[in-house]
């Protein structure tokens, strides 16, 4: 679908940004009327029917060659791989809260990689039946998966409650919660910018790292055998980390360091691309951030999360794993789209982002701060 609407991407991208911002409302009324069993089970039904909804459009209307059809599809599976996975974590951090429990959440980790797999094999294997059945293939088992994910939900809830060890009554509070706590509670606004800020620079450094390899070579092919190998890299790597390492590194480094430590990687990263634009450089940064992002860092903000109130746990987690994330995609994008119009040199770029770069790192040190944060 990307390929298909290549010159159209960032309008799509900005697209799905504001359907994330309105989503978002509509989702805290939900979690506002609904305790956390139904909300999962409300939210993925729904999901599940539109992934219906598009495979009757395609197979029955025949509107599979339709270029809105498949853009629309687009924007939707943004939101939805976003949702899903947010959704998940409000699941998380409601049921597993103490010091004990969060240990738990590298692990936890460990089994999205191990889905990540399976689910890119499942892709590999059927991706010459794609022209004649994929539609149907991937539709209904993307549907079927996330059925099972709703029904294993609703079993943690149960249990959750037998043990009476979560209080899960609906959470109350009105359809705009999260995003007036985002920008009015210190807290949650300084995890909000965090958030905004890594991808922003996530994002320069996609773009940057995709200028090198272009400058690398012009073969397609090698350029994917490029990619794939780093990905075979990142994935056990990380795999790795997740089930041995998340819990034993934070608690050796501390919050406070796990979080200043992004901004110091991307200082190194820019650095890097600036004075040695070479392929080992994009190897070794991918990997490296790929890494932090999921073993490390993305645990540490999920055990942030769970020291919010009720209401932003189940509110504000998802407006910043779903809105403020894509938002900090289209902010990356757009830096690289003005340094473009004034003429500077694509080796250059990394170079003016590195402020911000300390400015996240400065982010990381005011989050830690927070007294909740500090007794983790």
């Amino acid at each position: 679908m990307a390929v298909a609407n290549v010159d159209e991407l960032p309008y799509l991208l900005a697209f799905g940004a504001i359907v994330m911002l309105l989503i978002n409302p509509v989702y805290s009324w939900i979690a506002s009327k609904s305790n956390l069993k139904k909300m999962v089970i409300y939210c993925y039904t729904f999901l599940i029917m539109n992934l219906l909804l598009f495979l009757f459009a395609w197979q029955i209307l025949n509107l599979g060659e339709s270029i809105w059809v498949g853009r629309i599809f687009y924007v939707w599976c943004n939101v939805y791989s976003f949702f899903v996975v947010s959704i998940f974590w409000v699941v998380i951090i409601n049921l597993y809260r103490d010091a004990r429990k969060r240990s738990f959440y590298g692990i936890i980790m460990a089994g999205g990689s191990l889905g990540a797999l399976f689910g890119s094999e499942i892709s590999k294997r059927f991706s010459s039946t794609f022209n004649d059945s994929g539609l149907i293939l991937f539709s209904i088992s993307a549907a079927f998966f996330l059925f099972l994910a709703m029904l294993l939900s609703a079993v943690l809830v149960t249990i959750s409650k037998k043990n009476n060890s979560t209080n899960i009554s609906n959470t109350g509070g009105g359809s705009f919660d999260a995003i007036k706590n985002s920008l009015n509670t210190k807290e949650i606004r300084n995890i909000a910018m965090y958030v905004w800020i890594w991808t922003c620079l996530m994002t320069i450094q996609w773009i940057t790292a995709i200028n090198i390899v272009e400058d690398w070579s012009q073969d397609p092919e090698q350029r994917l055998k490029f990619f794939a190998t780093i990905e075979q890299v990142i994935s056990p790597l990380t795999l790795i980390v997740q089930l041995f390492f998340t819990n034993i590194i934070i608690k050796r480094l501390g919050i406070k360091n796990i979080l200043l430590m992004y901004g110091v990687l991307f200082f190194v990263a820019y650095l890097m691309y600036a004075f040695f634009p070479s392929i080992l450089a994009v190897g070794l940064v991918t990997i490296i951030l790929r890494v932090f992002e999921y073993g490390l860092n993305k645990p540490t903000r999920e055990s942030i999360f769970s020291t919010f109130k009720k209401n932003d746990r189940y509110k504000s987690s998802v407006f910043i794993d779903t809105f403020i994330s894509r938002f900090g995609d289209l902010s990356g994008s757009a830096f690289i789209a003005l340094g473009k119009l004034t003429s500077i040199s694509a080796n250059v770029f990394p170079l003016v982002a590195i402020p911000i770069a300390s400015y996240l790192t400065i982010l990381g040190i005011r989050i830690s701060k927070n007294k909740k944060i500090t007794e983790l």
